[in-house]
């Protein structure tokens, strides 16, 4: 069960260096196109297919990839803007069991996370080295995060998200 919740680990942070710092950005740039290719042919049946047991559709990891790109990239924003702000979390269970989450063709999501995506990576790399030592706090988790952290887990994010996906199409053979 861990494998098929955490198929490429839990995640971990232990600090950034330049090289993780420009692997990670690079990963948020390709996240897109490796969504998209992961997805490439799946038909509504398949899209309606859980990838375990307890864990959500793929039509759903596609819609839960954009709205946490949407609040991530809203986080970035805010903790680059204002000194140290309180973000707003979101209940990711509740968001991807909303109508549009169930039913909706991965296409418009896919268009959200193109366009997130691209902003996201321009405004990483225009960032100097310091600027991902600036923090926001997390109510839900009742800490302060740095932003070198948040690219971290953006990165581990999509990473984890796209091998449900690929995990499931190994081993269903599609």
């Amino acid at each position: 069960m861990e494998q098929l919740r955490y198929p490429n680990g839990r995640f971990l942070f232990e600090g950034m260096s330049p090289v993780q710092m420009e692997k990670w950005i690079s990963e948020v740039e390709k996240l897109p196109g490796e969504l998209r290719a992961a997805i490439e042919g799946l038909n509504d049946v398949q899209l309606d297919t859980y990838y375990r047991t307890g864990g959500w559709t793929v039509r759903q990891i596609v819609h839960h990839l954009a709205d946490a790109s949407m609040n991530m990239f809203s986080r970035f924003k805010l903790a680059l803007t204002e000194s140290n702000p309180t973000i707003k979390p979101f209940n990711e269970e509740k968001w991807v069991n909303t109508a549009d989450s169930l039913s909706t063709a991965p296409d418009s999501s896919l268009l959200i996370i193109d366009g997130v995506h691209t902003r996201t990576s321009l405004l990483l790399r225009s960032l100097e080295r310091a600027d991902f030592e600036k923090e926001f706090y997390h109510p839900e988790k009742g800490s302060q995060m740095k932003l070198s952290f948040l690219l971290a887990y953006m990165a581990w994010h999509g990473r984890h998200h796209v091998a449900h996906v690929m995990s499931l199409r190994e081993r269903m053979e599609w």
